[in-house]
């Protein structure tokens, strides 16, 4: 009866997804792509909450965050980053966790062995929904990590629905393709029921415990139009939010708020080791606006769970750069990403597979610094999100391999940085307009276009 009344819910959606299921979602691939070469972004409908606007994200990892690894014990945590400013967290997979083929003592978070109950690592539904309105009371707003595109081996659905899966050319599960993810098994959605029973779990978790949205893991590797049809039967509950670990342009039209900017981390990266110079900022950005909706909104970031686990801290890839490249992240166009324990100076690769405690006392403290760039964001709207944000203009200077500096403008909303990208100090001189009275917010001192930067310096400049 459970599963015919979840298929009777689902039944409208069928006319929808249809033709993508025979065969037509390359064409309607080809289509957004002849659109995107056209710079024609007339296809771009996502609306945004009115709250993302002024929004940053903080990427919660429940397992490592506390000595008992669970959603009570992670409540404490809620009035300091209030105080910090933090606006969406986004929880990573909070499910119950598959045994067979598991990887490591305690698996991995992506290997889901049931998408409509919590790990009981964690705590109980009860203790989720107690901390979705606490985390509502503090004035904050809350996202799942969804995996849409494989499961465990040993979630319910290898035995109720084996047709469900991808199978190798003997028949059997496999992982996805190109992958070494050997604990999980790819999902194919060619099948109609699948696709609706993946839409019913997504609602399942709005409608019972409230959520505001979903991050979207290797969105990419999901059909593009089952995404759109998702985000319709979201909405249709309650405005959400949705971030997808992708940076496909199509994935904004309809279905996504935001996508990760994994390219532009990879050059900070390069940048920070002297692999790059900041010009290839210059062209990452020119690029950017011609392929991106200007209300598409990006995320950037310094870390998140795969690269400190797998690539290293941020000490590690970006060394003395990193704080720079911090406050690049609030003062490009796009969403800044706080990862849990950066504001406590976290200087190590936390396991995956493992439990492995976030130590909150033994790094230096980056609380108040992250505090004052949210508060920064918020205050500014040249620095707000998608099209509420303002412009941004490259200013040139006599430096521009070492130094990169831009202005944003919203108004009469005005703020100017500056970056000092070498590991030498620069004196320099900025050919933007004199005469006007900015101040810079960690030093106060004056703005003129005459500028000295220590090794991996940073100055952003408000008009007051």
């Amino acid at each position: 009866m459970r599963k015919l009344t979840r298929i009777l819910t689902g039944v409208f959606i069928i006319t929808t997804i249809f033709y993508a299921c025979s065969g037509n979602k390359s064409t309607e691939q080809k289509e957004n792509m002849k659109e995107q070469a056209k710079n024609n972004f007339s296809k771009f409908k996502v609306k945004h909450a009115d709250w993302v606007k002024t929004a940053n994200i903080y990427e919660v990892n429940i397992r490592q965050y506390t000595k008992e690894g669970t959603f009570k014990a992670f409540e404490a945590h809620l009035p300091r980053l209030k105080e910090m400013g933090v606006d969406i967290l986004w929880l990573m997979p909070i499910f119950p966790v598959g045994e067979k083929n598991r990887k490591g003592g305690m698996g991995s978070a992506y290997s889901v062995k049931d998408y409509v109950a919590v790990n009981p690592d964690y705590g109980t539904m009860e203790d989720f929904k107690n901390l979705v309105a606490k985390v509502h009371e503090n004035g904050m707003h809350i996202i799942l990590d969804w995996v849409a595109n494989h499961t465990a081996w040993d979630h319910p659905w290898t035995q109720e629905h084996p047709d469900w899966y991808t199978k190798d050319s003997t028949g059997n599960f496999m992982p996805p393709k190109g992958t070494d993810w050997s604990d999980v098994i790819d999902l194919n959605y060619d099948n109609l029921e699948l696709r609706i029973e993946m839409i019913n779990s997504l609602k399942f978790w709005v409608k019972e415990a409230n959520i505001d949205g979903f991050r979207c893991d290797v969105a990419g590797m999901v059909p593009t139009d089952f995404w759109n049809t998702a985000r319709k039967e979201l909405d249709s509950i309650k405005p959400v939010f949705m971030l997808a670990e992708a940076e496909q342009a199509d994935l904004h039209y309809k279905a996504f708020d935001m996508t990760y900017g994994w390219n532009f981390h990879h050059l900070m990266n390069e940048v920070a080791q002297g692999k790059k110079t900041v010009k290839a900022f210059d062209a990452y950005f020119k690029k950017d606006s011609t392929v991106y909706p200007a209300d598409a909104i990006r995320m950037y970031f310094t870390s998140n769970h795969d690269e400190n686990t797998w690539n290293g801290t941020v000490f590690e890839r970006m060394g003395d750069a990193y704080p720079a490249m911090a406050v690049l992240t609030f003062t490009i166009p796009g969403m800044p990403l706080i990862y849990s324990g950066q504001e406590a100076g976290l200087n190590k690769r936390l396991a995956f597979f493992e439990k492995d405690l976030i130590d909150w006392e033994g790094g230096k403290d980056f609380k108040a610094f992250y505090a004052r760039l949210i508060k920064l964001k918020k205050e500014h709207p040249a620095l707000w999100n998608g099209a509420e944000g303002g412009s941004m203009q490259r200013i040139a200077t006599s430096a521009d391999d070492k130094i990169f500096a831009f202005i944003r403008k919203k108004g009469n909303d005005e703020l100017i940085a500056v970056f000092n990208f070498s590991p030498e100090t620069q004196k320099v001189k900025l050919t933007t307009k004199e005469g006007v009275s900015f101040k810079d917010i960690f030093t106060e001192k004056v703005f003129s276009n005459e500028q000295e930067l220590k090794a991996w310096d940073y100055k952003v400049f408000v008009n007051n």
